[in-house]
């Protein structure tokens, strides 16, 4: 899965994220808006992580995106 996808249709997979990382508030993903750095970001500051651990996840997640997380094109 590519990111630019991702980001294309955030709004569609942040319930996905918000399973992923339950500490991020819905002004969070608000925030993100898809922004890969921004994401990595929040998930630093809510879980007090590195930004290398941050990328880490974000780069797992990711890898376990399906074309059922998007709405049918």
């Amino acid at each position: 899965m590519n990111w630019d996808r991702i980001q294309g249709n955030w709004k569609q997979v942040t319930g996905q994220a918000k399973e992923q990382w339950g500490k991020l508030t819905d002004d969070d993903f608000d925030v993100v808006a898809g922004r890969r750095d921004q994401l990595a970001g929040k998930i630093q500051e809510r879980y007090g992580v590195a930004k290398e651990e941050a990328e880490k996840q974000i780069a797992e997640w990711e890898r376990k995106a399906t074309d059922a997380w998007f709405p049918k094109e």
